[in-house]
């Protein structure tokens, strides 16, 4: 289990740096969120499902009706969250919509994970989750500061909830098939299949093409590591541990952008905010531990 929360940390960290990486596109090209997210799913899918391949013809068991069927689901949830989240921005903010999509979906994966599942965290993973979830909510009010809170949009509130469950659904659907699938490949037919779902979504999108020329080396930054990359070792560490403690290791993502965003981009980071990463570190601690004493001797 160590082992797996430390690739699904790893994983985290490199979410992290996507929003320093959407600060520097919005600066230099003013490449859309949605084509953001529509291009890091479509530079990820070709690589991962190369590597699917080669792993298929060393000898890698076949699929079944049943793993088609969660990872399709996987990847229309995928397809969702970009949809849900980049909307509930421009209608709510980004301060709110962090805070209900990253906070809710640790809770919902959680609650899935016990019904589709049959996964029962114990008492240290579950004061575990609560440090996780509310030292999330202080960094996040933190660092975006609080005043969108009282303005939010009720649309856009629903739809940053509806992030935050697309979310775990692919979180507990890919953990549902992923002791017959192999990680990489779940991982290229969720993302393969995303990106197609996105497609008609761009046809109202200004000069496209110019926007993708523009901004291609960040997007395949984007695609080839916090996308393909990270989800790589995030399936593969999601095998190795319960959907519910992959979530709360998850909020490792807004710990690492809110540090890149004191460190690289001069922002602020007050009481509220080092106490709600302190937080973050404890419930990640609290997990190590119980993995370190749950391993064999």
């Amino acid at each position: 289990m160590l082992v797996g929360l430390l690739l699904i940390a790893v994983a985290a960290v490199s979410w992290g740096t996507t929003g320093a990486t959407m600060t520097l596109l919005a600066r230099e090209s003013g490449t859309s969120p949605l084509v953001v997210g529509w291009a890091r799913l479509a530079v990820a899918a070709p690589p991962l499902a190369a590597a699917a391949w080669l792993r298929r013809a060393a000898g890698r068991p076949r699929w079944h009706a049943g793993d088609v069927a969660a990872c399709a689901l996987a990847g229309i949830a995928m397809a969702a969250y970009q949809l849900c989240f980049f909307r509930a921005v421009t209608l709510s903010g980004v301060a709110v919509t962090a805070l209900l999509a990253i906070c809710s979906a640790p809770l919902l994966i959680a609650l899935l994970a016990a019904l589709w599942l049959g996964e029962r965290p114990d008492a240290r993973a579950a004061v575990a989750l609560v440090m996780g979830v509310g030292g999330t909510a202080l960094l996040v009010l933190d660092a975006r500061g609080a005043s969108g809170v009282g303005a939010r949009a009720s649309l856009g509130a629903l739809l940053a909830l509806g992030a935050g469950l697309s979310y775990a659904v692919y979180a507990v659907a890919a953990k549902r098939v992923l002791d017959r699938v192999a990680p990489i490949a779940q991982a290229a037919l969720t993302f393969g299949l995303a990106a197609l779902l996105l497609l008609p979504f761009l046809l109202g999108e200004r000069a496209l093409g110019a926007q993708l020329a523009t901004a291609w080396p960040l997007l395949a930054y984007l695609g080839l590591g916090p996308t393909a990359l990270a989800y790589a070792l995030f399936t593969t560490g999601l095998r190795r541990v319960p959907a519910s403690a992959a979530g709360l290791v998850s909020l490792l993502e807004p710990l690492t952008a809110t540090a890149l965003g004191v460190l690289a981009f001069g922002e602020a980071l007050g009481p509220r905010g080092v106490t709600g990463g302190a937080l973050l570190l404890a419930s990640f601690a609290l997990l190590v531990r119980a993995a370190r004493r749950a391993a064999p001797a």
